[in-house]
């Protein structure tokens, strides 16, 4: 209704408008009044763009040409007139730049910029040479034959072996001693302590408590208490260990604590 007052460029009337909305927008609450408040926003766009196309300003336009022309004096060109060509009727001016013009033009233009401007080239980069190609180094192919895929295991294996055939040697040759000894002394026991103890090492003590522990664990010789409720060792008998290997509650695991003082 007053579309002509508010496109008045002495009037006010569409700022105060908008403020309006503002403070009422502040109260939407339903669909309707912000479907209304997006109705008045596109009216006042539309006001509002009108009003600038009638705005009048005596600033005048930016021409590149002259602009370009303006440059070239200042930059010192040389103008040399050449013939008119037949295909053009206006006339062709050409001429050539001293060697400080651009310096000329970066020493007016440097009281402008309050910071350098970034470094580029004008002609483009340097021409640089292309990277050298790495030398690619080829990965060895696994092979199917399986003969590398067994070097490697082969010889763990034959390593563990060999440290298992050492381990059941020594415990046949401590066998066979706890064995020797009751066929000459059957009624005899032997101190579990006399036989495993090295004086000498404490490292070879450990070894033979390991090594007779399999003796006992495999039903060839068995742990009892005397009277002093001290350890002893005797090898079993034959039917003894067969009823050993059958029954599993016939045997049990039995950890020892040994430190180096005690050793001593």
């Amino acid at each position: 209704e007053n579309r002509e007052d508010m496109l008045s460029s002495k009037s006010n009337r569409l700022t105060e408008a908008l403020e309006e909305a503002n403070k009422l927008f502040s109260g939407v609450s339903r669909a309707r009044e912000a479907a209304l408040d997006a109705q008045f926003l596109v009216l006042a766009s539309n006001l509002g763009k009108e009003k600038a196309n009638e705005l009048h300003s005596d600033m005048t336009t930016f021409d590149s040409l002259a602009f370009a022309e303006d440059l070239l004096t200042f930059m010192g060109i040389n103008r040399i007139e050449v013939e008119e060509n037949d295909s053009d009727s206006e006339g062709i001016s050409g001429g050539y730049l001293p060697s400080n013009a651009w310096h000329k033009l970066g020493e007016e233009t440097e009281k402008y910029f309050k910071r350098a401007p970034s470094f580029h080239y004008m002609l483009g980069s340097f021409k640089s040479d292309p990277p050298v190609p790495r030398q690619r180094i080829e990965r060895q192919k696994k092979t199917r034959g399986g003969e590398e895929k067994r070097a490697m295991p082969a010889q763990l294996k034959k390593m563990e072996e060999s440290h298992q055939e050492a381990t059941e040697k020594e415990v046949e040759r401590i066998l066979g001693l706890l064995q020797t000894h009751f066929k000459n002394d059957p009624d005899t026991p032997i101190s579990f302590f006399d036989l495993v103890i090295d004086p000498n090492s404490f490292a070879r003590t450990v070894e033979n408590i390991f090594h007779v522990s399999f003796i006992i664990r495999d039903g060839f010789a068995r742990l009892k208490l005397d009277d002093d409720k001290l350890p002893i060792i005797e090898p079993s008998k034959d039917n003894e260990g067969r009823q050993d290997d059958r029954s599993a509650g016939a045997r049990n695991q039995v950890v020892i604590s040994l430190n180096h003082q005690e050793w001593k």
